[in-house]
C-alpha cells in the first residue's frame, strides 16, 4: 500500500460521517455560519466549477486573471478546452473514474501569455458538478516515492518508539515543525464537551508558551468541527488575505458547497481570531479516532507562509499515522488499570455464580463494585427498592434521578456525566457533594439499575484567555459574538464537576452487564430443566395423589366399617374394653382419611390455575362470616374498621384463605367475649414488623385468641404442625395455615404472624400479584 493508498483508505472512512444538526443545537452567530459556501476562495490559486459533459466553466474565482492570462467573463460560458489540451481533459476525465485521493494532484502545463506555467490540479465533486482548483507550482516534476520515503521515515520511526501519550504528541509536533518549518506545531486535545487544551507544543524560544491552556468550545464551532473531519488538512499561507469571490453565468444559482474544496475561503471570524493571537499562516491537521475528532495539529507562524501540495500530503499522512499510534498510547497507559478491573469482574462473575440473587452477588463486596469504576458511592435500583453503599444522594433523591435517567438510557445501556448538575439541576441539592454518574441499566422492562457516584473535584483551569466571548453591535444594529481579544493566562475555579470517566470504565460496566445477562440466561436454562423435571414429579405426584385419595381411602373405609360392624354384632361379647378399642380404631382411621383428604388438596392448590378477576373484599368477607357464623354456635364479634379495596385475585382460593384465618381466629379463642377484626393497611406503616421488600397493602385478622410463643411463630405455617394436641381446640389436621401460605405464595404475597402469647395474634398477608383498582 502506498501513502496515498493510506490516506484514500482512511478518508473513505470517515466519508460516512453525518453532518450535524447544527439547528438544533445552542447557536451562536459561529455556529450559525454557513462556512462551507462562502462563495470565495483565498489567493493562492484559482477555482474552476465545470458542467458534465460537455465541460463549459459554469463558475470561475475571479483572479483567472493574474494565473490563467484571462478574465474570468472571457472564460465563463467557455469549454474548458480554452485552457487545457484534449490528453489534460481526458485526464481528468480518467480521475473522475477513480478515487479522487489516489490521483490528485495531477499535473498540468498551461500557457500563460507567452510562458507556460506549471501548475498543481486537483479535482473534486460538488453535487452535479466538477471542481478543478489550480495552483502555481515551482518543480517541474512530482515528489517520487524515494522523496516522499526520505520525508517520512524519521518521523515514523521516533513516533514508533515512544511509549506514552505525551512522549507521542511531543514528538509530533517537534517532527512536524521540522517538516514545516512553522514557528509553532501544536498538538490540541477536544474534551466531551468540545473544548480544547494544548497537550504538546514545540515553538521558537521568543513565543510565549501555549501548553496547558484551555480554549473554549465556541473557539472552534461544530460546523468548523464537521469540516475538519472531511478535510485532514487545512492551509492558510495569509490570514490578511482577501477573499476572492466567484462568479457565475447564471447569478442565481445556489451556492456552490465547497466543503471539499483546499481553497475555500475561511471564516472572517476566524482570520480575525488567529489576527488577535498575532498570526499571519496557519495550518490544520485532523486527528481522528473512531471517526470522531480527537484533535487537531495546529501550525502557527509570525508571517505569511505557503507550503507545497506535496509537503501538506506528507504531513496528512503523519497525521493519520499519530492517529493510529494514539489509540495505542491510551490503551497502553491504562493497561494496569485495566488489568485491576478485569481482576475484580472475575470476582463478580465467581461472587454471581454463588449467590442465590443479582443483589447478593452484587453487593456482598460493595467495595470491589465502586472500585470497578473508582467511585465512591453506588446503589442498586430494582424497582423501587434501593440498596446505597458508600457515599451517595439520599434513596428519595435517587428515586427522583431514576424518573429522569428512564429518558437517558434511549441511546445506549450506559449514561455518563461528570457534572451531573448541569444536565439535572436538582443534583445541587444532594448530600456529599455527589458530581459525577454513570448508570447502567441492567434490563429496563425488570426496572434493575446500577448507578456509580462520584465526588466534586475543585479545579483550577488556565485558560488561554476570558472564555466567554463578548458580544459587540455590528453595522445593522445586531449583536453578534466577536473573536476574543486577549490569550493571555486566565484563571478559572471549576467546581460542581468531577473527575471525568475513562473509557475503560465505561467498558468495564458494559462488560459487567453482559456477564449478568450471560449468568442470567445460564440460571434460565437451567430452571428450565428444573421446571421440567418438576413436571415429571408433578404427573408422579398426581398419580400419587389419586392413589392415595382412592386405593388408601377405600381399605380405609373397610377399617371403619368392619369395626363398626363389630361394635354392632359382637359388642356385648367384646365388652367395653374392647368396644372402646374398635371406637379408637374407628377415630385413627377417620383422622387419617382426613389428613389424606388435606394433603391431596394441599397438593392440587399447588398447581391449579390462578383464575384472576376483580374481587370486593367487602362481599367476600361478609359471605365466609356468614358461614361461619352458622356452623359456629358460641357469640363472636366480627370487626372491619375501614371498607376493604376491590383487588385482582382468585375468589375460591382467597375465599378459603379468610375461612382458615378466622376459623382459626374463632378455634384458638377460650374467651367469653371473642373479637376478630379483619383489615388493611399501607405499606408505609411503621407500628408494625413488616419484611424486607414489602410494596403493596397489608391485609390482616386479628384475633384475642390464645396467642402463639415466639418460639413456635415460624413452625405454625409447617404442614401437619400443631402446637397442642389433637384433639385440643376442636381437633383439626394442621394443615390450614400451610394452605394459607400457600395461596398468599401464589398470589405473589408474603404471610407472617405477631403474636402475644396469652393476648391474641395477628395473621398479616400482602396479594402483591394483585393490584388493587
Amino acid at each position: 500500500m502506498t501513502a496515498l493508498d493510506f490516506i484514500a483508505q482512511t478518508r473513505a472512512a470517515i466519508s460516512t460521517i453525518t453532518e450535524p444538526d447544527l439547528e438544533a443545537a445552542d447557536l451562536t452567530n459561529c455556529d450559525r455560519e454557513p462556512i462551507h459556501i462562502p462563495e470565495a476562495i483565498q489567493p493562492y490559486g484559482v477555482l474552476l466549477v465545470l458542467s458534465q459533459p460537455d465541460w463549459i466553466i459554469t463558475q470561475a474565482s475571479q483572479n483567472t486573471d493574474i494565473y490563467l492570462g484571462q478574465s474570468v467573463e472571457s472564460l465563463l460560458g467557455q469549454p474548458l478546452s480554452v485552457l487545457l489540451k484534449d490528453v489534460q481533459i481526458q485526464q481528468i476525465t480518467n480521475c473522475l473514474q477513480e478515487d479522487f485521493d489516489t490521483v490528485n494532484p495531477l499535473r498540468f502545463e498551461i500557457t500563460v501569455g507567452e510562458t507556460v506555467q506549471l501548475f498543481s490540479a486537483v479535482i473534486h465533486r460538488s453535487e452535479r458538478a466538477v471542481v478543478l482548483e489550480l495552483e502555481p507550482g515551482e518543480v517541474p516534476t512530482s515528489v517520487s516515492f524515494f522523496d516522499f520515503y526520505s520525508l517520512v521515515k524519521r518521523p515514523v520511526s521516533r513516533l514508533q518508539k515512544t511509549q506514552t501519550l505525551s512522549e507521542l504528541c511531543q514528538v509530533a509536533v517537534e517532527e512536524l515543525k521540522q517538516i514545516t518549518g512553522f514557528d509553532r506545531v501544536m498538538v490540541y486535545r477536544f474534551s466531551e464537551d468540545g473544548a480544547g487544551s494544548v497537550i504538546a507544543e514545540a515553538k521558537l524560544e521568543t513565543l510565549e508558551p501555549f501548553l496547558g491552556l484551555h480554549y473554549p468550545p465556541t473557539d472552534i464551532p461544530k460546523q468548523a468541527k464537521y469540516l475538519y473531519l472531511l478535510n485532514l488538512l487545512r492551509l492558510i499561507p495569509d490570514a490578511t488575505y482577501t477573499p476572492v469571490p466567484l462568479v457565475s453565468t447564471d447569478g442565481t444559482a445556489a451556492p456552490l458547497d465547497m466543503s471539499l474544496a483546499n481553497l475555500r475561503s475561511v471564516s472572517p471570524l476566524h482570520t480575525e481570531y488567529l489576527t488577535n493571537m498575532g498570526v499571519r499562516a496557519s495550518m490544520s491537521i485532523s486527528l481522528i479516532c473512531d471517526r470522531k475528532l480527537w484533535g487537531l495539529i495546529a501550525c502557527h507562524h509570525n508571517s505569511p507562509r505557503k507550503l507545497s501540495y506535496e509537503v501538506r500530503t506528507v504531513c496528512e499522512f503523519l497525521g493519520q499515522v499519530i492517529a493510529l499510534e494514539l489509540t495505542s498510547r491510551q490503551d497502553s497507559e491504562d493497561a494496569d488499570y485495566k488489568i485491576r478491573i478485569k481482576t475484580i469482574q472475575a470476582e463478580f462473575i465467581t461472587a454471581l455464580t454463588a449467590s442465590e440473587t443479582l443483589l447478593q452477588g452484587l453487593t456482598q463486596n460493595a467495595e470491589q463494585l465502586m472500585a470497578l469504576t473508582s467511585s465512591a458511592g453506588v446503589a442498586y435500583c430494582e424497582k423501587s427498592s434501593i440498596t446505597l453503599f458508600g457515599h451517595t444522594p439520599t434513596k428519595p433523591d435517587i428515586s427522583k434521578l431514576m424518573q429522569w435517567l428512564e429518558a437517558q438510557f434511549d441511546q445506549g445501556m450506559v449514561y455518563q456525566t461528570g457534572a451531573l448538575s448541569q444536565v439535572y439541576p436538582a443534583a445541587n441539592k444532594f448530600e456529599n457533594g455527589v458530581s459525577g454518574l454513570m448508570a447502567l441499566a441492567i434490563s429496563k422492562v425488570q426496572q434493575i439499575y446500577i448507578l456509580w457516584f462520584r465526588p466534586e473535584v475543585v479545579q483550577t483551569v488556565n485558560w488561554a484567555g476570558n472564555p466567554v466571548k463578548s458580544a459587540e453591535t455590528d453595522e445593522d444594529g445586531q449583536l453578534r459574538i466577536s473573536p476574543r481579544q486577549s490569550f493571555k493566562l486566565w484563571k478559572e475555579t471549576v467546581r460542581q464537576r468531577s473527575l471525568p470517566w475513562k473509557p475503560c470504565e465505561t467498558e468495564a460496566a458494559i462488560e459487567l452487564r453482559s456477564a449478568i445477562i450471560g449468568l442470567v440466561l445460564k440460571k434460565a436454562d437451567e430452571l428450565a430443566q428444573v421446571n421440567t423435571e418438576l413436571e415429571r414429579s408433578n404427573v408422579e405426584l398426581d398419580a400419587f395423589a389419586y392413589v392415595a385419595s382412592h386405593d388408601l381411602k377405600e381399605p380405609l373405609r373397610g377399617i371403619h366399617n368392619y369395626s363398626s360392624f363389630l361394635i354392632e354384632d359382637y359388642g356385648e361379647q367384646l365388652g367395653e374394653d374392647g368396644s372402646s378399642k374398635l371406637q379408637t380404631l374407628m377415630r385413627l382411621t377417620q383422622r387419617m382419611e382426613d389428613l389424606i383428604n388435606s394433603l391431596l388438596h394441599y397438593s392440587r392448590l399447588g398447581r391449579a390455575e390462578l383464575l384472576l378477576e376483580p374481587v370486593d373484599l367487602n362481599d367476600l368477607v361478609n359471605g365466609a362470616i356468614d358461614v361461619l357464623k352458622m356452623s359456629k354456635s358460641e357469640p363472636v364479634s366480627f370487626e372491619v374498621p375501614l371498607p376493604l379495596p376491590v383487588v385482582m385475585c382468585d375468589r375460591t382460593q382467597v375465599t378459603e384463605l379468610f375461612t382458615n384465618l378466622l376459623s382459626n381466629a374463632i378455634k384458638y379463642n377460650t374467651r367469653d367475649e371473642k373479637r376478630i377484626e379483619i383489615g388493611f393497611l399501607g405499606p408505609n406503616v411503621t407500628d408494625i414488623k413488616i419484611p424486607m421488600g414489602i410494596t403493596h397493602s397489608i391485609f390482616y385478622v386479628k384475633d384475642n385468641g390464645i396467642g402463639i410463643r415466639e418460639k413456635h411463630l415460624d413452625a405454625v405455617f409447617r404442614i401437619f404442625k400443631r402446637l397442642h394436641a389433637a384433639g385440643s381446640y376442636g381437633g383439626g389436621t394442621g394443615a390450614g395455615l400451610t394452605i394459607v401460605k400457600k395461596i398468599v405464595e401464589r398470589h405473589g404475597g408474603q404471610v407472617w404472624v405477631d403474636s402475644v402469647y396469652g393476648e391474641g395474634s395477628t395473621f398479616y398477608f400482602t396479594l402483591e400479584n394483585s393490584a388493587n383498582e
